[in-house]
């Protein structure tokens, strides 16, 4: 289903589209679980945009198209690439309403939000990978030794499935700075989709519910120090909104699906929140407000394996935290 808000907000008729997304990319996209406790829902990719004004070095930047929408938000990479921040209009300090995002209804649809990109890319041998990019407008961080640690504006997470001949094989679960990777028939499903549990804040996804500790990258374990925390809460399908794309993983060139879903947004450089607050006391690189997350295009949609290249991972065929 196309979200209202995709119609209105779309690039114009001019846009390349590419063929239909084959139907088995929905068939089987993953239902998200998120948290009985969590607060921070999934937000509006455009209402980041609205919510927020570009800035380089903490300065605002000027002389840019306005207003700034998804169709014209890549000419911010003139500016600065990857050192411009969409900076929150109050402040991260602030924690404005709009942080919170749009708890899904019953049907699982975050209403008048479009919460979700998907980008498919065909390897051209039957193999097919599915990414579905989840996007939230704030990242609660860690509690450890009663400190929060890691609160940014803006999150990008994801699921990929890789599909062979339209069947699914793998699927992928980003965390961190890492992630998990399982057999399509080792994953719980609803329905025969498959189950992604959302951490409580911090939206890293597991396989289960429970503690997932991932303190050590690439290690989870059901206890520790630095822990994540997902349970049967409330459950989010974000096909109910959503845009989607090809992406040709040797022009890499981004194509619509359809003519009225934005695409420039996918070439921004930059980070999708506020730069790290400056003098904070950290300890180990760490600190209570980080800077905010690049977007799609950086999260290695080329990749060989399931898991990204040069990624230590197997993909296991039992669930594990």
């Amino acid at each position: 289903m196309k979200s209202v808000l995709a119609l209105v907000l779309g690039a114009g008729a001019g846009y390349a589209t590419a063929q239909s997304l084959p139907d088995y990319v929905l068939t089987y996209a993953p239902l998200v679980w998120l948290d009985v406790n969590e607060t921070y829902f999934p937000g509006d990719i455009y209402g980041q945009v609205k919510n927020t004004y570009p800035a380089l070095n903490y300065t605002r930047i000027t002389g840019y198209t306005t207003p700034l929408t998804l169709d014209n938000l890549d000419e911010l990479n003139n500016f600065g690439d990857t050192d411009v921040y969409l900076t929150s209009n109050e402040g991260i300090e602030a924690f404005p309403a709009w942080f919170n995002g749009v708890q899904p209804n019953t049907d699982g649809v975050t209403e008048g939000a479009t919460s979700c990109a998907i980008v498919t890319v065909d390897h051209g041998d039957g193999t097919l990978d599915a990414f579905y990019f989840y996007f939230y407008s704030f990242n609660k961080g860690d509690i450890v030794l009663d400190l929060v640690w890691g609160d940014h504006v803006g999150d990008w997470e994801h699921n990929m499935i890789r599909f062979q001949n339209g069947e699914p094989q793998a699927l992928w679960y980003s965390q961190h700075a890492g992630g998990e990777a399982f057999t399509y028939d080792a994953l719980l499903k609803i329905n025969g989709r498959p189950v992604s549990y959302s951490g409580r804040g911090t939206h890293a996804n597991y396989a289960i519910e429970g503690v997932h500790d991932h303190t050590i990258p690439g290690v989870n374990l059901p206890f520790g120090p630095l822990n994540d925390y997902t349970s049967n809460g409330t459950l989010w399908d974000p096909t109910g909104n959503y845009y989607a794309y090809s992406y040709n993983n040797v022009s890499a060139v981004f194509t619509a699906y359809d003519s009225s879903y934005p695409v420039n947004w996918l070439y921004f450089d930059g980070q999708w929140g506020d730069d790290q607050v400056p003098n904070q006391v950290g300890v180990f690189g760490e600190y209570k407000y980080m800077g905010g997350p690049n977007g799609p295009k950086f999260k290695h949609l080329v990749r060989t394996n399931v898991c990204p290249d040069g990624d230590d991972c197997d993909v296991l065929d039992y669930l594990w935290y």
